[in-house]
């Protein structure tokens, strides 16, 4: 089986993404590169992970990036900015399940906790997820940040995600968190959400020098 797992600089997806590998997944791990909102530091920070969990699975790891940026440019300047974080994981599990349908993936993998962020309620997650053909598989749903936290520390991603880079600036003030499917649909078609998901996988590459 094959897993895309969305994969940040952050500490919650390396541990969803290495607890599906130990399941039997192959995993590929998919990161949405967020510059400008973010630095080239994230992408070392993937780098480490994706050999700390090459490592941890004894078997090698894929890495694709895929343009984020300017993607969020477009949504921020187009859309309600209550409804960005929603928009956004919109856009990062539609370019995941098409770069699953490429590459013949069985699942989704996200490091969603249930309520740690605003794109992270139920109400949100529902939404978010429309539209999205591959299952979205979320190992982490029910554990709180600490649990989170000692399951990073405790297979050695800790100390990588918690290395200092910008926060995302994308974040608006004010996010929605209880999002309508009705809002989100059309927000989501100001932005020509499916053109950009197209242009995302057309320009995606795949990391190997790690």
């Amino acid at each position: 089986m094959k897993a895309i797992c969305l994969i940040s600089g952050g500490i919650d997806s390396p541990v969803a993404s290495f607890l599906i590998g130990k399941k039997g997944f192959d995993i590929i791990l998919l990161h949405m590169n967020h510059q400008p909102f973010s630095d080239q530091r994230e992408i070392e920070k993937i780098r480490d992970i994706a050999r700390t969990l090459t490592h941890l699975l004894e078997k090698r790891v894929k890495v694709f990036i895929a343009p984020h940026g300017k993607n969020q440019a477009i949504i921020a300047d187009r859309c309600d900015a209550g409804y960005r974080c929603v928009l956004c994981k919109m856009l990062m599990l539609r370019v995941a399940d098409a770069l699953g349908q490429q590459l013949n993936a069985d699942a989704i993998v996200t490091g969603e906790s249930l309520g740690q962020v605003a794109s992270q309620t139920l109400y949100n997650i529902r939404v978010e997820q429309h539209g999205v053909s591959l299952p979205v598989l979320r190992p982490l749903i029910g554990l709180d940040k600490l649990e989170i936290e000692n399951l990073a520390k405790s297979i050695g991603t800790y100390e990588i995600s918690i290395r200092r880079a910008p926060s995302c600036s994308f974040v608006p003030k004010r996010p929605v968190t209880r999002a309508s499917l009705k809002k989100a649909l059309q927000e989501a078609q100001k932005a020509d959400l499916e053109g950009i998901v197209q242009q995302a996988i057309c320009e995606i590459r795949e990391l190997d020098d790690f």
